[in-house]
Order: C-alpha cells, then sequence, then structure tokens
C-alpha cells in the first residue's frame, strides 16, 4: 500500500521544480527580448550626408611663342647708302596668365660710322593704326623696352624692325658689319587675385 504522504510530496515536488524551470525560462526569454529591444533601439537614428567632390587647384602657366623663334628677323647682305632693310616678327602670350613683356637688344656690334646706321621698331598689330616703339635710333642703342600694357592670355603682337644705312653715309662704311639679338622676356603680373565662388 502506497504512502499517501510519500505521493503528495512527490507530486508537490514535481510541480514545484516545473514552475521553477518556467519561471527561470521565461526570465530568460523576457532578457532576451529587452536586450534585442534595446539593441534595436539604440541603433535606429535619423542619418543623411552630402558630399563636394572635385575640389582641384591648377597653376597657370607663362609661356611664349615667336614666330621666328631661333632665327634672325633680317639679315641682308650689301647694303648701300641709303636702303632699309625690313624684318617683322609675331611674339604671342600663348600661356594662361597675363603677362608683361620686355624686349632686349644684346650681344650688339656696330662696324658702321657713326650716326649712319639707324633702327625703327614699330608695332603693326592694327595695321591701320601702328605704334612707333623706337623711332630712327642708333644702331645697337635700343637696349630694354617694356612693350605696352599688360598682355592677356593668348594675345598676340607683330612687331616691324627697319634698319636703314643713312644715304650720307662714306667709304668709311664699306664692308662693314652690324649684328644684334632680341630677345623677348615674359613675365607674370604680380598683382595677387582673390577668386571668390559660390559666395
Amino acid at each position: 500500500m502506497s504512502n499517501p504522504l510519500t505521493a503528495d510530496n512527490t507530486q508537490e515536488f514535481s510541480m514545484s521544480r516545473t514552475s521553477t524551470t518556467r519561471g527561470r525560462i521565461l526570465v530568460a526569454v523576457a532578457t532576451a527580448l529587452t536586450a534585442g529591444a534595446l539593441a534595436v533601439g539604440s541603433g535606429a537614428s535619423f542619418v543623411a550626408a552630402t558630399d563636394n567632390p572635385g575640389n582641384e587647384y591648377r597653376a597657370g602657366t607663362l609661356t611664349q611663342a615667336n614666330s621666328l623663334s631661333g632665327a634672325s628677323i633680317y639679315n641682308v647682305q650689301g647694303m648701300k647708302p641709303g636702303d632699309t632693310v625690313n624684318g617683322k616678327v609675331t611674339i604671342t602670350n600663348s600661356g594662361s596668365l597675363p603677362a608683361n613683356i620686355k624686349l632686349t637688344e644684346s650681344g650688339v656690334t656696330n662696324g658702321f660710322e657713326t650716326g649712319k646706321l639707324k633702327t625703327t621698331i614699330t608695332d603693326v598689330t592694327v595695321p591701320t593704326a601702328p605704334v612707333v616703339v623706337k623711332n630712327g635710333v642708333e644702331y645697337g642703342t635700343v637696349g630694354a623696352v617694356n612693350l605696352g600694357a599688360q598682355w592677356a592670355a593668348g594675345e598676340s603682337r607683330t612687331y616691324v624692325f627697319s634698319v636703314t644705312l643713312d644715304g650720307s653715309a662714306t667709304n668709311a662704311s664699306q664692308g662693314a658689319v652690324a649684328n644684334a639679338t632680341y630677345t623677348w622676356d615674359s613675365t607674370q603680373d604680380t598683382t595677387p587675385t582673390v577668386t571668390n565662388q559660390h559666395f
């Protein structure tokens, strides 16, 4: 015959154990759900982004083109009193920056009588409105000449060099030789420029 006390105790113990296990499972599930909710909540936020690509700074260039680069502007043999030789050259500011351009005469020799060989330099960029840069100066005394206002990028100017042997030249100029080198120097404009964009 079974012991009723023992059976009741066993049943009670079994129920108590089941309740405890269920309680532990519920607590574990509740904890997991709470953690999940916290994780979802902490990652939920509004976001926005913009960007500005392609920002660039590029330096300008200072270059020059010479229609007779490396060659003489004039070269004539057998001049006699009263003769004139003309030579034409075009100089271009071929860079992207404005430039100041200077003409310099150097390496001069002049075996002619003093005052008998004369040089004239004329800006003929506008043929109908020529501008005399040097007018009838003694050959070899052109020196250094600033060529007017600042040249814009891509601007060209054309110059005619005229050398005349005066009609009063004497036998002292027979067989005489004169020569010179002409150099065109470009320098950038030194005035600072401020560029404002998207103001």
